[in-house]
């Protein structure tokens, strides 16, 4: 049985692969590590499944120039990862050019002994 820190090393990973799939775009990547149940919420309220998230991506709704991030921690509950951390970035959504700079929270599910993501929420830093 793998330690914790492998665990958490595997959905880290899985986490680097997922920002970086959303660059290219690579769609086929992003399909393997969105689990068919995926729940995304952005930062807008807006909420999609994988196949809405997907799509848009394909169409060129949302398309990422630069994804940064970082992990705050992340909690192992058995097959069940939640990373918390931060997401900064550079995007066109719908053609309007944005930059974020949110809190993010990612849960993952060991699912047929790969990670999947199956909740996503972003949520933009309190004004100071």
């Amino acid at each position: 049985m793998p330690s914790t820190d492998d665990v958490t090393a595997e959905v880290l990973a899985a986490e680097d692969r997922r920002y970086r799939a959303l660059l290219g775009p690579d769609l086929a990547a992003l399909r393997r590590l969105f689990h068919e149940r995926l729940s995304y919420a952005h930062s807008s309220g807006v909420r999609e499944t994988r196949d809405e998230y997907l799509a848009k991506i394909e169409d060129g709704y949302y398309d990422y120039a630069r994804v940064d991030h970082s992990t705050e921690r992340v909690d192992v509950l058995g097959d069940t990862a939640v990373v918390i951390g931060r997401i900064t970035a550079d995007l066109t959504v719908d053609g309007t050019p944005k930059t974020i700079d949110n809190l993010a929270l990612a849960v993952w599910t060991r699912d047929t002994g790969e990670w999947r993501l199956v909740a996503y929420a972003s949520t933009p830093l309190p004004r100071g």
